[in-house]
């Protein structure tokens, strides 16, 4: 999410990254809970349509193992946290939603409760989010909740606090994952001294809440599509795939203009070094007066009720043009389409598909 903000000025230090060769790799998830609680009966979900979820945006899906999938998302108030469950993809639209937790009244964590996601390690549930103080609403930071309870929407979502990055500066969207044994942090923050809004920075962690080792800087705004409005790159979403891991990241302003970039690393690399990972010049996924379909970004990866077909997860608008700030707009609607292959190994994005379209109609097979 981009901020009506801009830091410090401070003549720009450009990253150079370099390519990264095919090879054999795997990303694997956090640990599966024992006994996880069963889920609740639902009945069939109707036919699969986009916007899979309305006035949700920062949409994060986990498939767990249980086989449900279990939704958050930011909500147009910014205040609070939500959650939601289904056996299938397709009715998480219909689904209930429950308010996991809510803002504090004063102090840290009481404003602009942004881009949550939910995360299963260690047999325990965590929730990543970014907050600012009641009182500094632009002072926004990275937070951590954690439930020991085996269903989510049950136990106590205990406050674990502040994710402390190298710097006391803005800082969102943090995801997380593991790679060969080591659990990584992926996230956007403002870097002192940088001409930018935010970049992207990686980081070991020592627990769900705890980095530990250097932090590297992955991608700094510097081609003209990550700079339009604002000079952003946030929202980053790891995929494994083909030997390869895939970082995608949203950039520029919320409204048309927002549009997404990926990275890529060969999978036996030290993804620790910024010089394994190669950037894309162009974005992969753009709006689209085709489709009617603006602003498409902050997204999230999972896969399809067969637990095989790769699904793009991400908000966008129905409209261009927006009347005021973009972040008072609530019309971020979460979508959901099949994501594509080419035949090189690298993920094919295609265009936003249009509302109300099933997806098995709408995605053509990669070429």
């Amino acid at each position: 999410m981009s901020r009506d903000h801009d830091p410090p000025r401070a003549p720009q230090r450009r990253l150079v990254l370099k390519g990264a060769a095919l090879a054999a790799g795997a990303l694997a998830g956090g640990p599966a809970s024992a006994g996880a609680a069963p889920l609740p009966p639902q009945p069939e979900p109707p036919p699969f349509v986009n916007p899979l979820v309305r006035q949700r945006a920062d949409p994060h899906i986990h498939r767990h193992s249980d086989g449900g999938y279990y939704f958050t998302a930011t909500v147009p108030e910014y205040d609070r946290i939500v959650l939601r469950r289904s056996r299938t993809l397709g009715g998480l639209a219909t689904a209930a939603e429950s308010v996991i937790w809510s803002r504090h009244t004063t102090g840290v964590m009481g404003a602009h409760i942004w881009a949550p996601e939910l995360h299963r390690i260690g047999g325990k549930w965590y929730v990543y989010f970014a907050s600012a103080p009641a009182e500094s609403v632009w002072d926004i930071r990275i937070w951590v909740l954690e439930n020991a309870h085996q269903d989510p929407f049950a136990g106590t979502w205990v406050e674990r606090g502040q994710v402390r990055t190298a710097w006391e500066t803005f800082s969102l969207d943090a995801t997380t994952f593991t790679h060969r044994g080591s659990r990584y942090l992926a996230w956007a923050q403002h870097e002192p001294g940088m001409e930018n809004n935010t970049a992207l920075w990686l980081s070991r962690m020592a627990n769900p809440w705890t980095l530990t080792g250097p932090q590297i800087r992955l991608s700094t705004p510097e081609f003209d599509w990550e700079c339009v409005g604002y000079r952003v790159n946030e929202g980053p979403a790891v995929l494994a795939r083909n030997g390869r891991l895939f970082l995608s990241y949203s950039a520029s302003a919320t409204d048309h203009h927002y549009c997404m970039g990926l990275l890529t690393v060969d999978a036996d690399a030290d993804l620790m070094d910024p010089a394994n990972w190669s950037k894309s010049p162009s974005p992969v996924f753009t709006s689209s007066d085709t489709t009617g379909q603006y602003g498409p970004g902050h997204n999230c990866f999972t896969v399809a009720d067969d637990g095989l077909t790769d699904v793009l997860v991400y908000h966008a608008r129905p409209y261009r043009e927006i009347t005021g700030d973009p972040l008072n707009d609530p019309n971020r609607h979460t979508r959901v389409q099949r994501l594509g292959w080419h035949r090189d190994g690298t993920p094919d994005f295609g265009a936003p598909v249009p509302d109300a379209a099933p997806v098995s109609d709408s995605v053509k097979e990669s070429a």
